[in-house]
């Protein structure tokens, strides 16, 4: 497992390491988002999404329909699992299907489904540390996120 810590203090910042990974991002990749209510997870999503080639304005949380799919180079999976009842729940989704679709998988409040989670994925932790501060732990589970971390990172530390 390989871990980068990225700390920003506008949500540009933010928006700017969201459409950086959105940029690297391939086929099948899970993105697990953890962090409390109004961490930024879904404006992560939304540059995320943008670094994908998405229109990042129809990116919205997905609390009540529980999934949203955008159009990309690669098409986004957006999931929000803070309504769900259970883990199961979530399976019924079809989630499995979701991981094996060609698509980005990117999930809000993944801490809560871990257990389903496939082995290999990024898990991104948002600590809000101020109104658009915030603290970023990622973390890479697998060789391809390690290769995808660090050109993440270098591409931070040529600017």
């Amino acid at each position: 497992m390989l871990e980068w810590f990225y700390e920003c203090g506008t949500l540009a910042d933010t928006a700017t390491l969201g459409r950086r990974l959105g940029e690297l991002l391939f086929p099948d990749a899970v993105i697990a988002l953890i962090g409390p209510m109004g961490a930024g997870k879904t404006t992560l999503t939304q540059s995320i999404a943008a670094g994908l080639g998405a229109e990042p304005r129809e990116v919205t949380s997905p609390t009540f329909a529980l999934v949203h799919e955008y159009a990309s180079r690669i098409p986004v999976y957006h999931f929000d699992t803070y309504r769900l009842k259970d883990v199961r729940a979530f399976v019924e989704l079809g989630v499995s299907e979701y991981f094996q679709s060609g698509g980005v998988c990117v999930i809000e409040w993944a801490d809560r489904v871990e257990q389903v989670l496939p082995v290999e994925h990024l898990r991104v932790t948002i600590e809000p540390v101020g109104d658009a501060q915030r603290k970023f732990d990622i973390e890479a589970r697998g060789v391809g996120y390690e290769e995808l971390l660090t050109r993440l990172a270098a591409s931070f530390s040529e600017r």
